[in-house]
């Protein structure tokens, strides 16, 4: 099937800003990314009149942080920063379970799978990397001999979200001892998917595909490249594109598409916001202007699932992807000209 995305980037220079992820205990899930994977809080955001509260994280590469998560300053460097964060989101009240993905089941009147499957993060060695945290009562699904794929694991965070964990590739430069590499999402279509993520900012950095004897799916990896950032030619080899992919300090998403899903009109992924598994939900994208970042999206056919002034929170937007993943759409930046955040404008 045909796209009805155009390749061209939609206007207001659209970035890769958020991975989004409910936990049930923030201090538990900072006892995990902050303390265990060595990320650092950038922000803090609190909604008391709405009863949730925000923190983001990002991998820094052995930077200090100068500024104090919840000022002025923080909020300004969060809505301008060229990377991807993790955004930790806390529904206060009693503690609840969340869905972790990596399950099947039946929703709205369709069969599915979850789409989200884990985030992951790059280490210099995983075997020691997996008894370190083992040692500190981190739960795994698999070790890294365990299973067809050897070499790689799979941690469990606080809340049970998948964390893989992948050995860097030799002379990285890199300083952190791990840093968030990856969010994976499963798609129907690439066809659909792959321009829609292209028309957001994102490059095509490396595919890989597995025939039947190996599960039979693909693996997409997409990230938005800084200037000085070359990707490897057209037909590097897979050593090349590895190394690329395995050095790089700012995440890539991982697309991943189990091969025949894209003819099956009963078969769908379950987006992490629906009753019963919610859990991941959302990925945002960081904009120069909502208002004509929503009109070039709906105008290809993303269906709006939130207007900017729509709702509480104004000057903020949701779309969804061509699987139904919410997608949202920041304003760069994120002040207005009396240095309020406009997610906290009035409604």
């Amino acid at each position: 099937m045909s796209s009805p995305f155009p390749p061209a980037v939609i206007r207001g220079a659209p970035s890769w800003q958020q991975t989004m992820l409910r936990v049930s205990d923030p201090s538990a899930a900072l006892a995990f990314y902050r303390d265990k994977m060595g990320m650092t809080v950038v922000d803090q955001l609190d909604f008391p009149a709405m009863s949730f509260s925000l923190t983001f994280l990002a991998s820094l590469n052995g930077e200090a942080y100068p500024h104090e998560p919840g000022s002025d300053d923080a909020h300004r460097w969060l809505w301008s920063h060229p990377g991807a964060t993790l955004e930790l989101t806390h529904n206060h009240g009693a503690p609840r379970a969340y869905h972790a993905g990596n399950g099947e089941g039946e929703a709205e009147g369709r069969r599915g799978v979850d789409g989200f499957g884990h985030v992951c993060f790059h280490v210099d060695d995983v075997y020691a990397t997996t008894d370190r945290l083992a040692a500190q009562g981190v739960s795994f699904k698999k070790k890294p001999d365990e299973g067809r794929m050897k070499g790689l694991a799979f941690a469990q965070d606080a809340d049970g979200y998948w964390v893989e964990l992948v050995k860097r590739a030799e002379g990285h430069g890199l300083k952190q001892p791990a840093n968030l590499s990856q969010t994976m999402l499963r798609i129907k279509d690439p066809a659909r998917s792959i321009p829609f993520y292209q028309s957001l900012g994102l490059t095509v950095v490396s595919e890989r595909h597995f025939g039947p004897d190996k599960g039979a799916f693909s693996l997409f990896f997409l990230a938005n490249l800084s200037p000085s950032e070359a990707p490897p030619a057209p037909g590097a080899s897979e050593g090349e594109v590895s190394a690329f992919v395995n050095k790089r300090q700012q995440p890539f998403l991982e697309l991943t598409h189990n091969h025949g899903t894209e003819g099956d009109e009963g078969f769908g992924h379950f987006n992490g916001n629906e009753a019963g598994r919610q859990g991941f939900g959302h990925l945002g994208f960081l904009v120069d202007d909502v208002y004509e970042a929503c009109a070039d999206l709906t105008a290809a056919g993303a269906p709006l699932h939130k207007e900017p002034d729509g709702g509480a929170m104004k000057g903020l937007a949701f779309v969804k992807d061509p699987d139904g993943y919410l997608i949202e759409i920041i304003k760069r930046g994120g002040y207005d000209d009396a240095a309020t955040p406009y997610f906290m404008t009035p409604p």
